[in-house]
């Protein structure tokens, strides 16, 4: 298991912020390895929208990809975080190991302090069927979609205790009761595929049922929990039929973007997202099943 923690030299620099310059929250967000992704993207609407941001990426899962590793990603994307103002945590790190999420925390609260929001973007994907996909890649696939998601959400579960300058909800409260109670967010990105998909779609309907248990068995902490399919977004990965095939499928005559996907995740990080929880919500343009 492998985590780097890739600073920027403007951590290191920068003047200390006013004592009264009111605190930024922090969202960790895993899955940020392409400055096209989805990921990535979701990253630049939280920082303009005033959050520090820790990310994780896994270069080798990239390069083993047909659409291969982007060099110098990490440092780019931080860089254009920062320019909105957001203080940032570039973490590589490999999700099949059990400890990554411990270890993936620990830098997050190290660089910017406790996390508020919890967005799952990452994903194991690789295509093969019922007939064809080998055990190996099948743990594959459930140790990163599925173990290190539940691992991330019960880690948050057990760091959490509010937002900045807050206090948790007490039990029984209820999200929206009392001084800060539900700042806590819960985003994991999720996807229909199956059929010639099997072990990512599989694993991803795993990680929305635990998604989901999250926003009852988090809710005395004051967390909200809502798992989002993006539908068909090309970060790259789409051939010249797919992607015609999809656009002809989807009512709006076009495929989604990363920042159709971030828009929702913003939403439903906010203070007006609060009242969202429990769901899985489907931003695909009336893409059918």
């Amino acid at each position: 298991m492998t985590i780097n923690e890739q600073p920027s030299a403007s951590h290191e620099q920068a003047a200390p912020e006013p004592a009264t310059a009111p605190a930024r929250p922090v969202a960790l967000i895993t899955g940020v390895g392409r400055s096209i992704g989805i990921g990535a993207g979701i990253a630049r609407q939280l920082a303009a929208s005033g959050w520090d941001i820790a990310f994780t990426y896994w270069t080798p899962y990239d390069r083993r990809m047909e659409w291969g590793a982007e060099d110098g990603a990490a440092a780019s994307i931080a860089r254009e975080l920062e320019k909105a103002g957001a203080r940032t945590a570039a973490i590589e790190a490999d999700l099949t190991g059990p400890d990554a999420p411990i270890r993936i925390f620990d830098k997050a609260e190290q660089r910017l302090g406790p996390v508020t929001a919890l967005i799952l973007s990452h994903a194991e994907s690789v295509d093969s069927g019922l007939l064809d996909t080998t055990v190996e890649a099948f743990d594959r696939h459930f140790a990163v979609n599925t173990r290190a998601s539940w691992l991330l959400i019960r880690e948050y579960g057990l760091r959490f205790r509010g937002g900045p300058g807050s206090k948790p909800a007490e039990p029984g409260a209820g999200v929206g009761t009392g001084t800060g109670a539900g700042a806590g967010r819960i985003v994991a990105l999720t996807s229909d595929h199956t059929v010639g998909n099997l072990p990512y779609g599989a694993s991803k309907g795993a990680l929305d049922r635990i998604t989901l248990a999250a926003a009852h068995e988090l809710a005395h902490l004051g967390v909200t929990a809502n798992v989002v399919n993006p539908g068909p977004v090309d970060t790259g990965w789409m051939n010249d039929e797919l992607r015609e095939a999809l656009t002809q499928g989807t009512p709006l005559g076009r495929l989604g973007t990363p920042q159709d996907t971030a828009h929702l995740v913003d939403f439903l990080c906010s203070p007006q997202g609060q009242w969202v929880n429990g769901q899985l919500l489907k931003s695909n343009g009336g893409a059918a099943p």
